[in-house]
C-alpha cells in the first residue's frame, strides 16, 4: 500500500487557492486512476484503489494545513505505511510558479501542514513532492496563499498539476530516487 497526501484546507472559502494545490493533485490522481468516490476516514477525505498493480490510498487532510499530520499519522498507522510507501504534496512559496521538487527528507521549509506531519511522525525522511507557487512580489504572504489564482495563472497551474500527476506515478513505480532525478532537473 502507498500513501499519497495532498495537503490543504477544507472547506468552499479555500478551494481552488494556492494552499490547495495538493488537494487538486490528489483529485486530479483520483480522477486519472478512475478511484472512485472520496469516502470520509482519518479526519480526511480518502480515496483507495489500484494503480498499475500498486494499492494506493488518496488523502485529503480534513484537519486544516498547520494540523495535518494528525491525519497522515491516523492513516499510516492503519494501513502501517512505511515511510518509503508515503508521499506528501504540498504548495511552496520558496520555488517559482510551476517548479516542482521532489525529496526523500529535509525540513518543512516553513510549510506549516508539511511541519506538523514532521512532528507528528517524529522524523524529516518524509518524502515529498512540492509545488511552486511563487512569493508575493509585496504584501501579505497569508493572503497571497490564501488567495486563489489569477486567471493569468491558471495554464501554468493545470500544468503543474498534469506534470505532479507524472511525478507521483514515477514515484509509485521507480521509487522517490528516480522520481528526483528525472524532476528535479533545472528549467
Amino acid at each position: 500500500m502507498k500513501l499519497i497526501v495532498g495537503l490543504g484546507n477544507p472547506g468552499p472559502e479555500y478551494e481552488q487557492t494556492r494552499h490547495n494545490i495538493g488537494y487538486r493533485v490528489a483529485e486530479a490522481l483520483c480522477e486519472r486512476w478512475r478511484l472512485g468516490g472520496w469516502k470520509e476516514k482519518f479526519h480526511s477525505w480518502l480515496a483507495e484503489g489500484v494503480w498499475s498493480a500498486e494499492r494506493v490510498a488518496l488523502l485529503r487532510p480534513m484537519t486544516f494545513m498547520n494540523v495535518s499530520g494528525k491525519a497522515v499519522l491516523a492513516a499510516g498507522r492503519f494501513y502501517k505505511i512505511e515511510l518509503a510507501d508515503l508521499l506528501v504534496i504540498s504548495d511552496d512559496l520558496d520555488l517559482p510558479p510551476g517548479k516542482l521538487r521532489v525529496r526523500a527528507s529535509g525540513s518543512s521549509g516553513g510549510q506549516r501542514g508539511l511541519e506538523d506531519v514532521i512532528a507528528r511522525l517524529g522524523t524529516k525522511d518524509v518524502p515529498r513532492l512540492r509545488i511552486g507557487i511563487g512569493r508575493p512580489a509585496r504584501g501579505d504572504v497569508v493572503d497571497f496563499i490564501l488567495g486563489r489564482f489569477a486567471p493569468a495563472e491558471r495554464e501554468w497551474v493545470a500544468d503543474a498539476i498534469t506534470r505532479s500527476c507524472e511525478v507521483v506515478e514515477c514515484w509509485l513505480k521507480e521509487g522517490v530516487t528516480t522520481a528526483m532525478n528525472r524532476y528535479n532537473k533545472s528549467d
